[in-house]
């Protein structure tokens, strides 16, 4: 049972692969189909085609990584090959999470209604304040590449004085000092910013619910209602990429004990994450969960 355990995992990881492909690719075709019939795009749409983009990058970079790792371990002891594998998971990684992050506080500024004058130019200036987290956080992406490979650089020149040296361990260490710094500024900025937002999007809701009940109004005006849906998609968001994050961390803590059953049941179910999320986001979006219906309608019928 144990031997046959990787192919069981791996052919989760395809149907997940084949899953995440369709889903972020269906959100891409819609858009840019629709750019292309109407000469522009909303800033929504564009990030959702940007975060689309990052995920299938993210996906490939998953499946790969796992076949490499089962089948061609020993490509991760050259220098090319570190560097390739460790740096497109950390630009896939920051560009998925940012992205979703920044989609956050999107929703927080076109939807939220606060008084605050700071809030206010922020919400007049939304398409700005999103282009500007956007390059700042290519700053720490910048930054965190440079470390890493200084990382990368120290431990290969260990690895080439000392020829004995027990591969898995290394390869662990490598990995820590990427997580350790990845934790912190791609992690957990990003996913507390996102939190902020939604415990933000509550409170507007409830202030929102306050003043329909003494203005004797029902809960299912449309502003109410576009407060839910924004709420639902930063929910999901929160929880799908806690899941990610604390199955990401579990497989290299497997990795240091050596436990392989763990670290593949962790990295199956962390390409959930960005396989899945985007089918959400293909729901909670009034375009595209058209569409879809459509498609689906349209197969159906030819069955």
């Amino acid at each position: 049972m144990k031997s046959a355990l990787p192919s069981i995992f791996t052919l989760v990881i395809i149907a997940e692969f084949i899953i995440g492909n369709l889903s972020n690719g269906f959100i891409v075709l819609i858009n840019c189909i629709d750019w292309v019939s109407k000469r522009e795009l909303s800033s929504v749409d564009k990030l959702l085609i940007i975060l689309a983009i990052s995920r299938i990058g993210l996906i490939w970079e998953i499946l790969v990584s796992w076949f490499l790792a089962l089948h061609y371990l020993a490509i991760f002891v050259s220098g090319t090959g570190l560097r390739i594998m460790i740096f497109s998971w950390i630009v896939s990684n920051h560009f998925n999470l940012w992205l979703a992050t920044i989609l956050s506080i999107f929703y927080l500024l076109k939807i939220a209604s606060f008084s605050s004058p700071a809030f206010l130019y922020l919400k007049w200036r939304v398409n700005k304040v999103i282009l500007l987290i956007l390059l700042g956080t290519l700053v720490f992406l910048f930054l965190n590449l440079i470390q890493i490979n200084m990382h990368i650089k120290d431990w290969l020149d260990r690895y080439e004085r000392n020829t004995t040296w027990n591969f898995s361990m290394s390869d662990f260490e490598t990995f820590s000092v990427s997580v350790k710094f990845t934790m912190t500024m791609f992690s957990l900025t990003p996913f507390t910013v996102a939190f902020i937002s939604f415990l933000l999007l509550i409170f507007s809701l409830q202030k929102h619910l306050q003043k329909m009940q003494l203005n004797c109004k029902g809960h299912r005006d449309p502003r109410t209602k576009v407060h839910t849906n924004a709420l639902k998609i930063v929910i999901s968001f929160l929880l799908f990429y806690a899941s990610f994050f604390l199955c990401v961390l579990m497989s290299w803590i497997s990795e240091l004990y050596q436990n392989t059953v763990i670290y593949m049941l962790c990295e199956t179910i962390g390409v959930f994450y960005p396989s899945s999320h985007s089918f959400l986001l293909i729901l909670g979006n009034a375009k595209l969960r058209q569409a879809f219906l459509l498609v689906a309608a349209k197969v159906w019928a030819k069955r």
